[in-house]
């Protein structure tokens, strides 16, 4: 009687036909190069990530010189991708990799997952890519995969449910090709284990997933249990003369760390900012503002147009500056923020 192939030969069978094999950090032992993937890979889509990735790395060639750069230019390059959190741990750890490890990543998952902004499904991604460790990972996708075709119950951010499919995660873990296998976990869940509509026809676990058996595919896995999320709001103050508008950099730490942002007031505040920076207050109005989702609480936010009028040359200093609406764009702005500022852009044309 013919045995049944386990889940790693499957799926490492599966990687060498079907997975990606050409992706522009791939092919390479370079650990700054796929670390530097495997974070921007976070929250990320694989085909927006390859020309961010491209554009960073001509920027910052090296770990070192991304240690050496400002932050400001980090996150400048950054921009659009969200989740500015991992530019600014990103910038952090590579300071660190220079001061501490002689900029070179360590090679055991367990001190790589010390660096800052590097979780243990990272390191673990970064150890068996860049040094052929044989580790274990477990980020959304493949926490997607095992749950649905080991009908693993329970929301996978729960500490009992984590625990179990990290313990699965290590059985499965083939001695042989465990990079072919770590990529094709990868490649699995963003091309057919999707989170809606997965692609079960062609799934190389066809006949092995406990879900698709059970039909139970929107099921798996569990979903994140519903809580109500207290709401504050702000409002933000948009000085602008018609060609730049007046930002401030947040501090480093915190919602938006080190992001350019409107700055936060009311009547009194636009006033004073008017008189501080160099432009006359002509009107203000409010105009529609937007509700944005963090993770923990909802933020509705009102705006406060301002228009002003220079007098003599605007001024800015230390955290403020004047930005060009036409550099709005690509400028290192919250989601929300640049959202408002596309409409004051629009309603001005």
């Amino acid at each position: 009687m013919k045995a049944t192939p386990s889940f790693a030969a499957l799926l490492c069978d599966w990687q060498l036909e079907y997975g990606r094999h050409d992706l522009p950090w791939q092919k390479t032992r370079d650990a700054y190069r796929i670390w530097l993937s495997e974070i921007m890979l976070q929250q990320t889509q694989v085909q927006t990530v390859v020309d961010y990735y491209q554009r960073f790395l001509a920027r910052f060639p090296t770990l070192e010189a991304l240690a050496a750069a400002p932050l400001a230019e980090v996150l400048e390059s950054w921009a659009g991708l969200g989740y500015y959190a991992r530019a600014r741990n990103l910038h952090r750890c590579a300071q660190v990799l220079v001061a501490d490890h002689g900029g070179r990543f360590p090679q055991e998952a367990e001190e790589i997952a010390n660096l800052p902004g590097i979780g243990r499904s990272t390191a673990a991604a970064i150890a068996v890519f860049a040094h052929g460790r044989r580790e274990a990972i477990l980020d959304g996708n493949v926490r997607r995969v095992l749950a649905r075709c080991f009908g693993i119950e329970g929301f996978p951010g729960a500490a009992r449910t984590q625990k179990e499919l990290w313990q699965l995660a290590e059985t499965l873990l083939p001695a042989q090709r465990v990079e072919a296998y770590t990529q094709g976990l990868m490649d699995l869940g963003s091309q057919l284990c999707t989170p809606r509509k997965p692609f079960c026809a062609a799934c190389p676990m066809h006949d092995l997933c406990i879900a698709r058996q059970q039909g139970r595919q929107a099921e798996l896995p569990t979903p994140r249990p519903r809580k109500v999320l207290p709401e504050r709001d702000t409002t933000v103050l948009m000085l602008t003369d018609g060609r730049q508008v007046l930002l401030e950099r947040r501090p480093p730490t915190g919602i938006w760390g080190g992001l350019l942002s409107l700055p936060e007031g009311g009547v009194a505040e636009a006033r004073e900012l008017g008189r501080r920076y160099g432009c006359r207050l002509l009107s203000m109005q409010a105009v529609p503002g937007l509700r944005h989702t963090f993770t923990h609480f909802r933020l509705n936010i009102q705006v406060l147009l301002c228009a002003v009028a220079p007098e003599g040359r605007l001024v800015a200093e230390d955290a403020w500056q004047w930005l060009d609406l036409g550099e709005a764009g690509t400028a290192a702005l919250p989601t929300p923020i640049r959202t408002l500022l596309g409409r004051l852009i629009a309603g001005l044309g």
